[in-house]
């Protein structure tokens, strides 16, 4: 068990909007960790306000948004503005919708990720003027990262480039892994997992994957919280419920 006193206290879920893909109902996640010292550490931001996919979007048919990330926040007296770092997993359009709400907050995102993006690949334009802000605010890292005692970032690439997963190690529930887009759903969960239409690198993908197990089977973490599995995710305690 690791602890410190600066360590995460509780780890809350949100699921702040509905993905409908042909039958399948996916969920949009946020996650906020609450240290120990008082810091606010909020991983991702769901999609932009009123976002509707363009008709030609292979497969996502619509969105059905629920209380976004600012309105579920504030159920627990959580301001933007006491944002004091936003993990950015990555900039897909789910995932970065709100980024320029939380004008505090020190943004930390994989280097290969933001360099990506800023070179205008065309997957990141949508939510740009949320994730593109001065590099004053940034602090960027090199693969897997030690963020805070019991918080860790795992270089993930493959769905894109950069992704990272995260490590939440918490007081009582022990170890989680919060998997993001490395594996979306459970049943990808595996070292022979097929490649989703949205991952940008199959071969990464499942290198990723790949070393997301060898981590858990050295870790034995307590949960594995998959980025957009609606059976898992309705299960799920969500806030203002938290994991300690």
């Amino acid at each position: 068990m690791i602890t410190s006193e600066s360590g995460p206290r509780r780890l809350y879920l949100m699921q702040v909007a509905t993905m409908i893909v042909g039958p399948l109902t996916l969920p949009v996640p946020c996650y906020l960790i609450q240290t120990r010292d008082g810091k606010n550490i909020l991983i991702d931001s769901g999609f932009p306000l009123n976002f509707q996919p363009l008709p030609n979007t292979p497969g996502l048919q619509r969105i059905e948004h629920g209380k976004g990330v600012i309105e579920q926040l504030a159920m627990i007296g959580v301001r933007p503005s006491d944002i004091d770092i936003l993990i950015c997993t990555h900039y897909d359009d789910d995932h970065a919708g709100n980024h320029g709400a939380f004008s505090n907050a020190r943004f930390v995102v994989q280097r290969l990720h933001h360099e990506v993006a800023s070179a205008g690949h065309p997957r990141f334009a949508l939510t740009r003027s949320q994730w593109d802000q001065p590099v004053s605010r940034y602090q960027f890292v090199d693969g897997d990262t030690q963020l805070l005692p019991g918080l860790d970032l795992i270089e993930t690439s493959g769905h894109v480039p950069g992704h990272q997963a995260v490590l939440v190690h918490l007081p009582q529930t022990g170890p989680v892994l919060l998997a993001i887009d490395a594996v979306a759903v459970q049943t990808h969960f595996a070292a022979d997992r097929s490649v989703g239409p949205m991952d940008a690198d199959g071969a990464g993908a499942i290198a990723s994957t790949r070393k997301l197990l060898d981590l858990a089977e050295r870790m034995h973490p307590s949960l594995i919280i998959f980025g957009h599995d609606g059976p898992q995710w309705s299960a799920l305690k969500q806030l203002p419920d938290f994991f300690d």
